[in-house]
Formats: structure tokens, sequence, C-alpha cells
């Protein structure tokens, strides 16, 4: 499709009622171009073939494996042209959706609008409610730097939410109805615009759930960008829905964290607070958060030591004579 505004990625597994009104209400979406790619994670409830049989428009991309969030939102964006060695993506904006989200009609097309009007921002997410209508927290959120990060699983931010020190992770002191420049929002509903993915490339897939889109986020602020908050949008989430009371899932957001750590922040951390930071997420991981923790430690000691061997191998190789003629 020529002019294409929004190029809509939804990634499944095992919500095919959920993903049928996921559907109905994008499909309704009015005052914007859209595509939709549906990526199925290896379901075993017949999503896939539901989707190809009601919304044959859909385009459906059957994973043989669940290779987790950020490889499936992968497998979509590459179908859109992005991180496709010389493809220019066809959307001007990714949109990240979740199967268990619904849109109102003019949801896409105001997004759009807010992305046109501030030419600065790299990704914008909507207000994001439950549906008991409470706020999804995680629609804005700060970047779990170490003293963000105690203060969230230390319960200090839920005994001060209106703390603008204790309360940064969820920013729950900020008025929801404000628009706000924000660290991130949510891949639930993520829409993100082309140059910006263009500039940092696709999403992590080390991380396999949680955790891929505050990376993403991550890395688009330090590229340049902005990231807004925009209220004016409200969407429907029903949390969690593919995952609930998994203990993969408590996992998978335990590890989430050891990657972004371990990526952004460790190497400029304090040895004495890197120690308690490491033995806060073996207290909430487990002995298999920190088997994988050792192991990616060890890693990195041997590949630093690796590049040390290499760059004295090429100073021994300048700084030897040159042999006589």
């Amino acid at each position: 499709m020529l002019g294409l505004d929004v190029g809509v990625v939804i990634v499944n597994y095992n919500t095919r009622e959920l993903l049928r009104r996921c559907l109905q209400t994008v499909q309704a979406s009015q005052g914007v171009t859209f595509e939709i790619c549906v990526v199925d994670n290896a379901s075993t409830d017949g999503s896939p073939d539901m989707v190809e049989q009601e919304f044959p428009q859909v385009r459906v991309i059957r994973s043989p494996v669940n290779g987790g969030y950020a490889y499936a939102n992968n497998l979509g964006l590459r179908f859109f042209g992005f991180g496709t060695p010389n493809a220019e993506p066809r959307p001007r904006y990714a949109l990240l959706l979740n199967p268990d989200t619904e849109v109102p009609p003019d949801a896409l097309a105001r997004m759009v609008a807010f992305m046109d009007a501030h030419p600065e921002a790299g990704a914008a997410g909507p207000k994001i409610v439950r549906p008991d209508g409470s706020l999804d927290l995680a629609c804005r959120r700060s970047f779990p730097t170490p003293e963000v990060a105690f203060y969230r699983f230390s319960g200090l931010s839920r005994l001060f939410p209106k703390s603008p020190r204790f309360a940064r992770y969820n920013l729950t002191f900020l008025d929801p109805d404000q628009t706000y420049e924000v660290d991130s929002v949510v891949g639930a509903f993520m829409m993100v615009r082309r140059e910006a993915i263009m500039q940092v490339g696709l999403l992590d897939e080390s991380f396999f759930m949680y955790g891929e889109d505050l990376d993403w986020a991550y890395r688009i602020k330090q590229a340049g960008w902005k990231i807004y908050y925009y209220p004016e949008v409200v969407i429907l989430h029903v949390k969690r829905a593919s995952s609930r009371m998994s203990p993969r899932a408590r996992y998978e957001f335990n590890r989430a964290m050891w990657i972004f750590y371990r990526k952004h922040y460790r190497s400029t951390t304090p040895g004495w607070l890197d120690f308690l930071v490491r033995a806060g997420l073996v207290l909430k991981g487990g002995w298999r958060l920190w088997k994988e923790m050792r192991r990616d430690l060890k890693n990195a000691r041997c590949s630093a030591a690796n590049g040390r061997l290499s760059g004295g191998e090429a100073a021994s190789e300048t700084s030897r004579p040159a042999p006589r003629t």
C-alpha cells in the first residue's frame, strides 16, 4: 500500500478470543491508512486459523516456535521492511499492539496526528486502562536505574505513590490525564517513528518477554529522540492475558531486569552497589536466574580477556622491529 501511515504488529500466543476482539477494533479504525500483521508464536488454540478465516486482509506469520515477544515483533517489523537490508520501510510509523487490547476507532489517527505534530518524538503511547477502569501503571515509566528499581522493589513506591522521588518508576505522582515526556511507554501500545527504528534497529531478542520495550525506548532516547505519554487517546488492556500467573512470566520479568541492568547500568555502577543489585535479583529470580547471571558474567570476562589479548597481539605486531634487508 502506497502512503501507508501505520504498520500494526500484533504478537499472539494462545489468546484467540481476545485477538479476535482486538482485530475487530483495529479494523474499525478511521482517518488513517494501516496494515495489520499478526505474528503467532506457535499457539495451540487455533488462533492463526481464526485470523486467516475471519480477517483475510490481515497478514499472518506463523512462527514454528515460541521465540518470545521481541523475536516475534521483529518478524512483523521485517514484514513491513524494517531491519531489512536495502529495503525502505513502508509505514511512517510502526505500532506494537498486544492482542489483549481494544482500541477506539480514532485511536490510530489521533496518535499519528500527535506524532506528526511532534517531529522530535521517536515514540509515544496512550493512556491505558484496565477492565475495572484503573490505570495500567506500565503505560508511562522511568528507566529502572538501580535507585529507581530499589524504590520499586522495596515497596517505597507503593507506600509513597505521590512522591516524585520514590514513585519514579510508574510516575504515579503525575496527573494521568496530562501529556508528559517520559522515559518509556509500554509495548502493549507503542507507536514508533520509522526514522527512529532505522536509526536504532529492531528489538533486542535477548529479552523473551518484558523489558524489550524499555530497552528499545532507552536506545531511542540515547539516539536523541523524545518519548511521550499522550492520554488524549485511551485504550483498554486486559493485562497479562497470555501469561497470567505463569511461573515462566515471573521468571522472565526478573531476567529482563537483569539484562537491562547488565546492558545499560552495570559498567557504571560501583562494585558494592552492583553486588546488592545482583543479590536482590537472585532473591527474586531464584537459582535459575543466578545460574544465568553467572554464565553472563563469565562470558563478559572471557570477552574482555580476549579483547585485551587481541589488543596486546596487535601492539606486539606494530612494535616488532622490521626485518633487516
